[in-house]
């Protein structure tokens, strides 16, 4: 009797490991996002500072990183993780709006960090969004951070 319930004590433990290797959390930083194209790849803004953006993680050179939980087509932002390994707001959320440009190029899109500091996914993501009307002050009385795309 003692090596039936070792057996099914051994199954039972293997079984919630091997579950929990599989089963997606829908906030899991680890969870792969879908991005348009135009925002995956290698960028620099208006203030020189250079980025790599994927579908798992934007990254602000040399060592800040969002783990991208998802993007919102019609709102167009994202909603990021901060990395634990962040000089500032670690392990926190942040939102990002983005936004399209018209006749600036090089500058084919910007963003702004409307909020960095949020305790959880749905506080990131209820907190004011940035105003798209009026770019040049529409981040929080500041200017969408404008990118271009590098090699």
């Amino acid at each position: 009797m003692k090596n039936v319930y070792a057996s099914y004590s051994i199954y039972f433990i293997f079984s919630i490991m091997f579950t929990s290797c599989f089963t997606s959390n829908k906030n899991s930083p680890m969870k792969r996002v879908r991005i348009p194209a135009d925002y995956s790849g290698n960028f620099t803004d208006d203030y020189s500072i250079k980025y790599t953006i994927t579908d798992s993680e934007w990254i602000q050179h040399p060592n800040t990183r969002y783990h991208l939980i998802k993007y919102d087509t019609a709102g167009q932002y994202f909603i990021a993780k901060n990395a634990v390994t962040n000089t500032s707001d670690a392990g926190l959320y942040t939102r990002i709006d983005v936004m399209y440009f018209a006749n600036m190029e090089p500058w084919l899109w910007g963003f702004c960090l409307t909020v960095y500091n949020a305790k959880n996914v749905e506080d990131a993501t209820a907190r004011a969004t940035a105003d798209r009307n009026t770019p040049k002050t529409g981040c929080g009385g500041y200017p969408f951070s404008r990118m271009k795309r590098v090699k």
